[in-house]
């Protein structure tokens, strides 16, 4: 007769009931290199209005106190706050003291994708801190300046408003483009109500297009000795101020990017100026609170389309700026943001795009000596890894047919014009070609973000390697103290000690009353140059990236001195006996 061991079964049922509901609950298993249980939950593939990006900028806030300060650094011509976002670790440090990276997006506001890259960068390292201890140092050390939208009120306009993907490009100032005494008479319209702005053709003995038979989306070009069926009529519109044109007169054509202040030149040369350097109020704001805070060292601006990291200058005109000093530390930083970042390109803009005055990363650097880069996000490299280029017609068709089925295009349909009679609209939508898919967003986003990183990592980082006391006699001694900069940047740009833009580095020693102080240029040879006011705080002109800076003092008594190091862009520190 077979016993049966109730005892036994009643455990095991236990045991499997229990080891049930704990595996139930592990909904998640964490992939490397992104946050597990975020306290903020946020989805990376789609884009945010205004109100979205505040409301997410208020979360992260809300959650990591000890990691973030938000603020509104001015205003909009709408009257819109321009927000910023504050990371660093606030337990080690005022974070106004620390070398700090400013990253911004969105100037021109059909260039949508630059703010959430900027917010995606904020998000990731308040949630990896605690994770990851390289985060963990990065904001012990540093501090991020993050400003995900300095043209909030015309992205509202593209997102919410009929566009095409290249409107509106300035801010949402209305100007009389067309010169008839009027202002912004004569914009896009909607004629099918889709929210998009797309293509108006129309059958045409003298046309110079057709339909591709395989694929009734594409417009084919035919030679110039044969006829077509359709000829383009141009964006959706109607002439609504009767003047035999269409579409001439929408919001601004002013240019965001060539209203900073450095090489600036008005409109008749720089098409897009506009009344004199920083009068726009949003680049207004944004200068206003970099010359408040000399401590940013790096800069970041997303702006979109073409997988290019970008650095000045901007005009052949300003190539005397940028010194091989410099050029060596930008080579450095964008050669390896070129591995981390497929289908990119470190390029020159005016060598290798075109000419810029007045643009703000020329600003940043000629006018603050800041290392700034410019990426143009998104590259058809990131499709089908082939680099075709934006507007390659065969290309996204494609996208559309096999990766975003027929979410990138509004199919051709007829339409009564009120000029032009029967018509048909179509297109692609406004927010495919230079925005990003959805799919698509995430990866390159973080991906740009690391280049950032990368960047804001190799701003100065300080250390005082060694102190070393030696005895001269009657009752003097030479200190010395040997100042390390860590990391690829100097404390001043070549650019920042040509024009002075930051004080030097101060270099002190206290509770010691110092006979002379200087810098030790050759210690072997005994070179060095004294200070002879105040030498107790010695004014360093530079601690070179990845260099030393030697500095001595010759002092009585001093058991117990102290030795501080105060740099705008290198941070504070300190060393005791």
């Amino acid at each position: 007769m077979k016993i049966i061991n109730y005892t036994s079964l009643f455990s095991l049922a236990i045991l499997v009931m229990f080891g049930s509901v704990s595996h139930a609950q592990e909904k998640f298993f964490r992939a490397i290199g992104t946050p597990h249980q975020p306290k903020v939950e946020a989805s990376w593939n789609r884009y945010n209005t205004y109100a979205g990006i505040v409301d997410l900028m208020e979360k992260i806030a809300d959650a990591y106190p000890e990691l973030t300060r938000m603020e509104s650094i001015g205003k909009s011509y709408e009257g819109r706050d321009i927000y910023m976002l504050a990371v660093s670790d606030f337990n080690t440090g005022d974070p106004d003291e620390k070398p700090a990276m400013y990253i911004d997006g969105n100037i021109h506001s059909n260039e949508i994708q630059g703010a959430e890259f900027s917010l995606y960068t904020a998000w990731y390292l308040t949630e990896m801190f605690g994770e990851l201890e390289f985060i963990n140092q990065l904001l012990k050390d540093k501090t991020f300046y993050i400003v995900p939208t300095i043209n909030p009120d015309a992205r509202d306009n593209y997102m919410k408003e009929p566009n095409t993907p290249h409107s509106p490009r300035s801010g949402m100032i209305v100007l009389d483009n067309d010169g008839d005494g009027k202002a912004g008479e004569d914009g896009f319209d909607d004629l099918n109500n889709d929210n998009h702005i797309t293509y108006m053709i129309r059958k045409s003995p003298s046309g110079q297009y057709i339909k591709d038979p395989q694929d009734n989306r594409r417009l084919i070009r035919v030679p110039m000795e044969e006829q077509g069926d359709y000829e383009m009529l141009g964006y959706e519109g109607i002439d609504n101020d009767n003047d035999g044109e269409l579409n001439e007169d929408g919001i601004g054509y002013y240019d965001p990017n060539r209203d900073w202040g450095w090489k600036w030149q008005p409109d008749y040369v720089q098409r897009g100026a506009y009344k004199y350097p920083f009068s726009l109020p949003e680049s207004r704001a944004v200068a206003d609170f970099v010359m408040k805070h000399p401590n940013i060292a790096g800069a970041q601006s997303y702006h979109n389309y073409g997988g290019m990291i970008l650095r000045g200058p901007g005009a052949k005109e300003d190539i005397d700026t940028y010194n091989q000093e410099d050029i060596q530390i930008y080579d450095a930083i964008a050669e390896k943001g070129e591995e981390m970042i497929p289908g990119y390109r470190y390029l020159t803009v005016y060598k290798d795009l075109y000419s810029v005055f007045g643009g703000e990363l020329d600003w940043f650097y000629g006018g603050r000596g800041i290392y700034t880069y410019t990426n143009e996000l998104m590259v058809s490299y990131l499709y089908f890894h082939e680099n075709k280029g934006r507007g390659n017609q065969e290309e996204e068709l494609k996208v559309d047919k096999y990766l975003t089925f027929g979410d990138a295009f509004v199919d051709w349909k007829e339409y009564k014009h009120p000029q032009f009679g029967k018509i048909e609209i179509g297109g692609f939508k406004k927010n495919f070609g230079r925005a990003h898919p959805g799919f698509l967003l995430e990866q390159d986003a973080h991906r740009n973000m690391a280049f950032t990183i990368y960047h804001a990592y190799q701003t100065p980082k300080l250390s005082i390697l060694n102190v070393e006391e030696k005895s001269i006699g009657n009752g003097l001694k030479e200190i010395t103290a040997t100042i390390y900069n860590e990391r690829l940047m100097p404390t001043h740009s070549s650019q920042d000690l040509k024009y002075k833009i930051e004080r030097p580095d101060l270099v002190s020693i206290s509770n010691a009353d110092v006979v002379a102080g200087m810098i030790v240029e050759d210690d072997d040879f005994n070179k060095a140059t004294e200070q002879v006011q105040n030498p107790e705080t010695m004014r360093v002109s530079n601690i070179p990236g990845m260099g030393t800076v030697k500095v001595r003092w010759i002092v009585s008594g001093g058991k117990n001195y102290k030795i501080e190091v105060d740099s705008e862009k290198g941070g504070k520190l300190s060393w005791s006996k």
